[in-house]
Parts: structure tokens; C-alpha cells; sequence
């Protein structure tokens, strides 16, 4: 393994293609660093280390973990990519709803332009509303149900109105919604030319930059654990006790490179003419992933448990709902869990379309051995699918669990336990497989070992 990273060196495409996205992603990290004018850095910093310190196991904290810490900095990228994220999410629910854009789907690469350009104006009208959020969070964050800091975060121009009508208030949201708008933009284009110029899925690999750029401080918080013997979940933590963390973060990385990686390959008849009026015939397979939703059933329950919080801390007479809803207590828990099974099997409904497929296979006069072409192979294709998604759906749901059973029953630091499963395992898994897959197609392309030795990665080319 270690000689086909020295291998891709030797290949002047892929060493250029490397180059290229390690600059781009030092400059995503500049831009994770490089505070919005108008904040008080000091006064933030105190906010950040009393409240959202507590939090990285939350919605919020899983945003901070995906701008790489640009949350806590308020940063230019502070957004990071989760707006042009959401928009793809919302462009993939709605298309195969609407007539229209289901139509432009199907035109081929000119289609597949205007839907990109579409999901990129939906970023920018997500990334304006959620600007204005943000910039109203520093001024007054008991706006919108976050703890009142005991010192102001930003800097106003004056207490008092300015040309006798316009509120200070608003110099400062304007001035931060076009700073994050134009930060988010500008990672979406730097994504893209990773995606074109560089290697690996470029929207992917910045968002799994972020997400190790936290790994160092998660790294330090057990360092303090052990040196300070720091009592956890109602013992002393121990170097024996690290090494059993480690121990169970290498087997629970292992179950996710399962998780991802685990298919069902469905064996396809292909029958084509030969000569004269003969025909051949050969065999492929249709994989079906176990996991065929990805993380997306994760950031879907916790975005919509989020709903419910803000909703009791508005409404004075449903506050003392808000504790069933509170993160790690049992209720969120069962809430959460029963929300990922429902959203893994709404998301391959939405897209996967057994009578689409069946009817591709046999307009190219393939089949199913055993199975009849048409209706028979969409039933079977459908059923499969259930099956393969219900055992994936579970193992999903024990996974992003986990990390919040750790944190709140051993009392694990939330930013210790969010790398033991969860949306940022996943993605790191993902996108490191994937990432691996084309670096290995480049290697293998000029007979060069890849990083399984005389063979490509399991699952990938298959």
C-alpha cells in the first residue's frame, strides 16, 4: 500500500492532479480561519468555549464539525458547503416529483447542466436565509433559542439609528450575509474544480477535510483525559481504558467500511446479435448497496428533531415538552432512531425506481435469469431491495447511535465521540474509498500496482 502512494508520485497526471487538491484545500482552510469583520474574537471565543463546546454531538455542534470549526470562529466559511449540500438534497427530492424538471433530467448532459444551475440558485437563496440567521445569532443568539452571552459578540456601529430610521443592527446583517454568501460560493466553485482538475469528488473532500480538521482536538481531549486521570462514566480514565477506546474506534470503523462498501449483485442475461443470426449472450451484475441511502437519513432526523426544540423554547406553554427533545436524553434517542429506519426507506423509495429499471433492462434485451422481463422484474427488483434495506437500515441506525450512547451513558467528550460513527465516519469512509478507487484507476491504467496489490478495491469496480 505504502509503494502505490510513492507509485503516485511517478504518474505526472495524478501527481499534478494532487498537487492541485491539496492547494485547494489549504485554501478552504484559510477561509476557515479568517473571522467575519465586526466580531468581537475574545468575547466569541468565551460564548464558544461555555455553550457550543457542550454541543458537538448536536445539530449545531454537526455543522461546526462540517465547516471544520468556522462556526466557532465565524469564520468567512462559516456556511462551509452544507448550503450547496441542501440544495442537491432538495433538487433530488423534488425532480422525480415535478414533470418538468424530470423532463430536463432526461436531456442528457444538457439536462444535467440545468439542474446543476438550478441547485446552484437554490444555494445561493439558502445560503441568504441562512446568512441572515447567522448574523442575527451574533447580535442577539437569545433570538433565535441560544444561551445570552454576557458579552456582545459583534461590534455595532452605534446604539442608535442611523439616519434617523435605518437600525444599527442592520449594517452589520447585510455586510455578514454577503460575506457568507460569497464564501459558500466561492467553496462550491473551489469543490468543482477539484471534482474537474483534481482528484476525488471535490464537494466530498472538502467537507471530509473539515471534518479531520477536528481530529487533532478531539485527539488532545483524550491526551487530558490521561494525563489528568479525569473520572469518566464513574471511573478514572487509564491508558488501558484509551486502549479500549482505540480498540473499539478501529471496530467500528471496520463495520462502517462494511456498511459502505456491502452490495447485492443481482446477475443480468445481457443477449446481443452476433454474426449471421447468431446470438451471444454474457453475464454482469446490478449492485444493490445495503446501504444505498448513505448519510442521508442521519442529517434528515437531525435537522427534524432540531424543529421541535425551537419550537417549545418559542411557545411558552410547550417549554416543558422541550426535555423530550433534549440531545441523549432516552426520548431523542428513540425519536432519532425510529426517524432514520423511516427516512432510509423514504429516500430509496424516492430514488429507486424498480419499473424504470426493469423497463431499461428490457429495452436492451437484458433479464434477470429466472425472473420474467417487465413488471415480474420490477416486483422482484422492488422486494430485493426491501429486504437489502431493512438489514441496511438497522446496521445504519446502530451507527449513528452509537456515538451518542457513548457520550451521554460514558461521558466521552461529544467531539471524542462523534468520530465513532455517525455522519462523519461515514463520510470520512466514503469519500477515502472513493478518493482511493480513482487514484488506483490511475495507477492501474499504467501498470502500476494499486493499493490492493494485484487487485482493485472490493466493491468498487465490480
Amino acid at each position: 500500500m505504502f509503494s502505490a502512494f510513492i507509485n503516485s508520485f511517478k504518474v505526472e497526471e495524478l501527481r499534478k492532479r494532487i498537487f492541485f487538491t491539496a492547494i485547494v484545500v489549504i485554501l478552504c482552510r484559510i477561509a476557515a480561519n479568517i473571522p467575519c469583520p465586526g466580531v468581537d474574537p475574545q468575547a466569541l471565543n468565551l460564548y464558544v468555549a461555555e455553550n457550543l463546546s457542550n454541543s458537538a454531538g448536536s445539530m449545531l455542534g454537526m455543522f461546526d464539525l462540517f465547516s471544520g470549526g468556522a462556526l466557532q470562529k465565524f469564520a468567512i466559511a462559516t456556511l462551509g458547503i452544507m448550503p450547496y449540500i441542501s440544495a442537491s438534497i432538495i433538487m433530488q427530492l423534488i425532480v422525480p416529483v415535478i414533470p418538468s424538471l424530470e423532463k430536463i433530467s432526461r436531456e442528457g448532459e444538457a439536462g444535467r447542466q440545468k439542474i446543476t444551475q438550478y441547485t446552484r440558485y437554490l444555494t445561493l437563496v439558502i445560503c441568504i436565509f441562512q446568512g441572515i440567521m447567522a448574523a442575527i445569532a451574533m447580535i442577539n443568539p437569545g433570538r433565535i433559542n441560544l444561551p445570552v452571552p454576557k458579552k456582545a459578540l459583534v461590534y455595532l456601529l452605534s446604539d442608535e439609528p442611523i439616519l434617523g430610521f435605518i437600525s444599527p443592527e442592520l449594517p452589520f446583517i447585510v455586510m455578514t450575509v454577503i460575506v457568507l454568501t460569497c464564501g459558500t460560493m466561492v467553496l462550491m466553485w473551489l469543490g468543482e474544480q477539484i471534482t474537474e482538475k483534481g482528484i476525488g469528488n471535490g464537494i466530498s473532500l472538502i467537507i471530509t477535510i473539515n471534518i479531520i480538521a477536528r481530529m487533532p482536538q478531539a485527539a488532545y481531549s483524550l491526551y487530558e483525559l490521561v494525563i489528568s486521570k479525569g473520572a469518566v462514566g464513574g471511573i478514572n480514565f487509564k491508558m488501558v481504558h484509551l486502549l479500549i477506546l482505540l480498540l473499539i474506534f478501529v471496530l467500528v470503523t471496520a463495520a462502517t467500511v462494511l456498511l459502505t462498501q456491502g452490495q447485492r449483485k443481482i446477475p443480468i442475461q445481457m443477449a446481443r446479435a452476433g454474426r449471421g443470426r447468431s446470438i451471444q449472450s454474457g453475464t454482469t451484475y446490478m449492485p444493490l448497496k445495503v446501504n444505498f441511502a448513505g448519510v442521508m437519513p442521519i442529517i434528515f432526523a437531525g435537522a427534524i428533531l432540531m424543529v421541535p426544540t425551537m419550537v417549545c423554547g418559542f411557545v411558552p406553554f410547550l417549554n416543558e415538552y422541550a426535555v423530550y427533545f433534549a440531545y441523549g436524553k432516552p426520548s431523542y434517542v428513540m425519536f432519532y432512531a425510529i426517524m432514520i429506519l423511516l427516512f432510509t426507506y423514504f429516500w430509496v423509495a424516492n430514488q429507486f425506481n424498480p419499473i424504470q429499471i426493469s423497463e431499461n433492462l428490457k429495452r436492451e434485451g437484458a433479464y434477470i435469469p429466472g425472473i420474467k422481463p417487465g413488471q415480474p422484474t420490477a416486483d422482484f427488483l422492488d422486494s430485493t431491495m426491501t429486504k437489502i434495506t431493512f438489514s441496511g437500515s438497522l446496521f445504519l441506525t446502530a451507527l449513528a447511535v452509537f456515538p451518542m450512547l457513548l457520550g451521554t451513558g460514558f461521558q466521552i467528550p461529544p467531539l471524542v465521540s462523534s468520530f465513532f460513527g455517525g455522519t462523519s465516519l461515514l463520510i470520512i469512509v466514503g469519500v477515502v474509498l472513493d478518493t482511493l478507487s480513482q487514484m488506483e484507476s490511475h495507477l492501474t491504467e499504467r501498470n502500476y500496482d494499486g493499493f490492493l496489490e494485484g487487485a482493485s478495491i472490493k466493491g468498487r469496480n465490480s
